[in-house]
């Protein structure tokens, strides 16, 4: 392939991205406002009309902005490849730090700093207008800019010695460069599953144990039953920042432990939350996270493979907008082959979204069938309805926009099948 013909290539995928997305988040939108008027009958008598119109101003607003959003994404990335961005960026940094490590670290620091800068104002009008204007925040905006300056500090000292070791490998570890990179990338993922809900995550929230007794005893009762072991039982102050409402379990191994965020726990009554916590732990029994941890490894190893094929090729580069640099017989475009792989590999992959869609509603299906077996469908049911009304979430999106992004199954067909998982079980 010569870079005319991959130059071509790639504006023929972003259109066509940039086009379904558009043509996808239009449809939403005018599904959503075409069904505002009523609320399901299925929800008649649990949703009110102000709720269900309130959601669908939500979901309209954000999808509104969402567009926005790709339409800057879509010139920003034009901007940093064949409008020469990245190759004037890497120019000025050759020229003030040499062609050694130090410039392709700083081209990576360079790049996740400017794209940064750039969603700086749409991340802030997302919290502090969208979110101010449904009642869902509740961030200050001193915790907004702390919580970006920790993950900076902790992207830098994480990250930083991450990429250097990859960048290593790349560059001395010859053409099976990219198997070792993935072992040290399968590791690390593999620690940070381990050290982030003891390590990192307190760094941003505060974790108590459950305090109350009952609601304890009902939890424990439940893993018991079900043979999952956890660490304990956390609740974490999510109200700091958002109304919004979930609950999780996190880490690996013995590092399990059960996370409800303040607003759930507020908001649900025990018999409740026993329920959603089953839901949850019937993605654990029925291996759905193992599953979803073994493809992501497995789809790194072959990402990272083709990685391994496209940097050594001219037109990769130069079909992109950037001039690789030559010094000696060798290259030192291995940063920059990492960010022109890690920019254009969502417009290559994009229409296979579906298949992982279809996948993760399958596991919600499950994990719904689980909590139902060994809780109760009624009570999960109940939970679900009011989560959708505190959370603001759509009764009413449209079918293909459901099917082709959601990870979820809509409302109305998910509550539908507990009711007759409900009646299976009477």
């Amino acid at each position: 392939m010569d870079s005319f013909a991959f130059s071509v290539l790639f504006i023929v995928f972003l259109s066509l991205t940039l086009g379904c997305r558009f043509w996808l988040a239009s449809r939403q939108i005018r599904y959503v406002q075409q069904h505002r008027a009523a609320v399901p009958a299925q929800f008649a008598e649990k949703i009110t009309l102000a709720s269900h119109q309130k959601a669908a101003d939500y979901t309209v607003a954000k999808t509104k902005l969402a567009i926005i959003d790709l339409f800057i994404g879509a010139l920003v990335l034009l901007g940093l490849t064949l409008f020469g961005g990245l190759q004037w960026l890497s120019v000025q940094l050759i020229h003030r730090l040499g062609t050694g490590m130090l410039y392709q670290l700083s081209l990576l620091v360079s790049f996740t700093v400017i794209t940064g800068v750039i969603d700086l104002p749409m991340d802030y009008y997302r919290q502090f207008v969208l979110e101010e204007k449904f009642g869902f925040n509740k961030m200050t905006r001193k915790l907004f800019f702390t919580d970006m300056l920790k993950n900076s500090l902790i992207g830098a000292l994480i990250g930083l010695p991450l990429c250097w070791v990859v960048l290593t490998l790349m560059s001395t570890a010859g053409n099976l460069w990219w198997l070792y990179a993935w072992l040290v990338w399968t590791g690390f993922q593999l620690l940070m599953m381990v050290l982030y809900p003891s390590v990192i995550a307190p760094l941003f929230n505060k974790f108590k144990p459950l305090e109350d007794d009952s609601l304890k005893a009902r939890i424990e009762g439940l893993m018991q039953r079900i043979g999952f072991a956890s660490k304990g039982l956390f609740i974490m102050d999510g109200s700091k920042r958002s109304a919004h409402g979930n609950a999780y379990f996190s880490g690996f191994g013995a590092s399990k432990r059960i996370v409800f965020f303040d607003t759930l726990i507020e908001r649900l009554a025990p018999a409740e939350i026993e329920a959603v916590l089953a839901h949850e732990l019937g993605h654990f029994k029925k291996k759905h996270i193992i599953q979803r941890i073994a493809l992501i490894f497995l789809l790194s190893l072959g990402f990272l493979a083709l990685l391994g094929f496209l940097k050594q090729q001219i037109w990769f580069y130069t079909g992109l907008g950037v001039e690789p640099v030559i010094i000696g017989g060798g290259n030192i475009n291995d940063a920059m082959a990492l960010l022109l792989f890690m920019l254009t590999l969502p417009l290559f992959t994009f229409f296979f979204s579906p298949i992982s869609a279809i996948t993760s509603r399958r596991h919600e299906f499950e994990a719904d069938a689980f909590a139902a077996l060994h809780t109760s469908a009624a009570e999960l049911t109940s939970a679900l309805v009011k989560m959708y009304d505190d959370n603001a979430s759509t009764l009413t999106p449209d079918p293909l926009h459901s099917r082709f992004y959601d990870s979820h199954p809509s409302a109305a067909v998910r509550i539908h099948q507990l009711t007759l998982a409900k009646e299976h079980h009477a």
